[in-house]
């Protein structure tokens, strides 16, 4: 009995072992859930709020970097603004010049009216001073054939000569007194506007030279300059064809040239020599073939910001190097790119107020010289040459008209042409616009070395010294040195009986051999 009743207590007491070890398991089973829930809800909860903290960090940079294009942004449409504004008030201030030269128009209109009915009246006096006249030497026909006894046709003739001469010398004194008076009245105002049209360009001009100074440091980079025996100094002058004079001015050194593009590249390469310091005949050479080809690239922004600059569009890519060229040209000692700009924003003007497309008035007015940046080996009137180079690239045939009469070596075809050649005319008049003797003394030079060059053989010819002397450089397979010597001798001569020039100038053929050897 006692087994028996043991046995299902034992059971019982299993069972609820059992029932109470499955609880307590629970219970912690449940509490590291919880626990783990929590973990996790803290995990993401940090995650979250770290997440939120890197979004608003690259909110913030996103903000920052929004308002710095806000603030360029801003800036630029500010700028461009402002720009608008300055050409609207160009823009008025052109338009109230043109509504005055129209008042000014009609005005003389007025007083072109006024002037014909004072001719008409006065040519109505004379008329009526002539029949005067008929009448009187009729009476005195009649008094005289009866005084002096003379036949009819010997008294007629008398009196005709005598009343004619008289009337004749009375009419010419009248017309030459109206004549002096309109001529006189319309120089006066021929002068306004010339001014006027001068003044509404605004243009800036600068008289060219024929001499640059280059600043140095101090007075020991002369030495360096001249080199052992002056070899870097001839070495310099030989590869820019300029002259360089070393003397006493103070830090400074003078280039001489009546070519304004190679005393533009001796300066430019000089700065580069002395801020380099390695000054040497390679060197040299090297720096002025780098300085050629940079300025030879300037040259064609030039051309493109002058086109920029009137407003101008398509026009061939050859065309804007010749007007980036014009940059170191001169005319009479004037500017041909400054010139040339001002004839077209005067042919603009003018074309303008007669009723005339403007557009193709400035680039005619533009392209007018363009013939002078031809090569000097071309002969021919300029405005031939800028008449072939405009055609070749195929120029609105107004503009090719243009540029080829603006001297009437062509006839002009269109009103455009005349404009062009009274705004060639206004610019290159102006008194100080243009010197004759600078002119003059660049076209000896030009002469001189084209001369020099003419001969057989000749490679390069540079005139220094202010014309002279005159260094040519020949091709050392054709030339030896005898006939290096006798070639001397020859262009002496040819420059003595073909030219004119002060003093006397020096000849200087030089011939050079060079070997080269690469060590690899």
């Amino acid at each position: 009995m006692d087994v028996i009743i043991l046995i299902p207590m034992v059971i019982v007491l299993v069972v609820l072992f059992f029932y109470l070890g499955w609880q307590f398991n629970n219970r912690i089973g449940k509490k590291s859930i919880n626990a783990a829930e929590d973990k996790s809800k803290q995990i993401i909860a940090e995650a979250q709020k770290e997440a939120n903290n890197i979004k608003r960090e690259k909110l913030l940079e996103v903000k920052d970097e929004w308002y710095k294009k806000k603030v360029e942004f801003d800036n630029e449409v500010n700028q461009k603004r402002q720009k608008i504004s300055n050409l609207e008030k160009q823009l008025n201030v052109r338009e109230e010049n043109i509504e005055k030269k129209f008042d000014l128009v009609i005005r003389k209109e007025k007083e072109n009216k006024h002037t014909e009915r004072d001719l008409l009246d006065l040519k109505k006096n004379i008329e009526q001073k002539l029949a005067d006249a008929q009448r009187l030497e009729a009476e005195q026909n009649e008094k005289l054939e009866k005084i002096s006894g003379l036949t009819a046709e010997e008294a007629k003739k008398m009196l005709i000569e005598n009343m004619t001469n008289s009337a004749r010398a009375d009419v010419s004194v009248m017309v030459k007194e109206m004549h002096d008076k309109a001529k006189a009245d319309a120089k006066k105002e021929a002068q306004k506007i010339i001014v006027q049209a001068i003044q509404r360009t605004a243009a800036d001009h600068s008289i060219e030279t024929t001499v640059s100074v280059v600043q140095i440091n101090n007075d020991e980079m002369k030495g360096r300059i001249i080199g052992k025996e002056g070899r870097n100094i001839r070495a310099f002058e030989a590869a820019t064809g300029v002259d360089v004079i070393v003397d006493d001015t103070p830090e400074a050194i003078l280039l001489s040239s009546f070519d304004q593009f190679r005393r533009e590249v001796a300066r430019v390469s000089l700065e580069k020599l002395i801020l380099d310091g390695r000054i040497h005949p390679a060197r040299i050479e090297e720096i002025v073939q780098k300085v050629q080809q940079e300025l030879l690239e300037d040259m064609v922004r030039d051309g493109e910001n002058t086109i920029l600059q009137l407003g101008l569009h398509n026009m061939h890519q050859e065309l804007i190097k010749h007007i980036g060229r014009m940059k170191y040209r001169s005319s009479y000692g004037q500017n041909l790119l400054q010139h040339s700009i001002e004839v077209a924003y005067l042919t603009g003007i003018m074309a303008a107020e007669v009723g005339l497309d403007a557009t193709i008035a400035k680039r005619a007015g533009l392209l007018h010289d363009i013939g002078k940046t031809v090569d000097k080996s071309v002969e021919g009137p300029h405005a031939l040459l800028g008449y072939e180079l405009t055609k070749k690239y195929k120029e609105h045939p107004i503009v090719i008209n243009a540029v080829g009469s603006h001297h009437e070596d062509i006839e002009m075809e269109h009103p455009i042409a005349p404009l062009v050649q009274a705004a060639d005319a206004i610019s290159g008049a102006r008194p100080g616009a243009r010197r004759e003797p600078l002119e003059g003394y660049v076209k000896r030079l030009e002469n001189l070395e084209a001369l020099a060059k003419s001969f057989e053989g000749v490679a390069k010819t540079y005139a220094i010294q202010a014309g002279r002397e005159v260094r040519v450089v020949v091709e050392h397979d054709k030339i030896d040195d005898l006939v290096a010597e006798k070639l001397a001798h020859d262009i002496a001569a040819k420059i003595e009986g073909e030219m004119e020039y002060p003093g006397q100038i020096k000849v200087t053929v030089i011939r050079e051999v060079r070997k080269i050897g690469y060590a690899k």
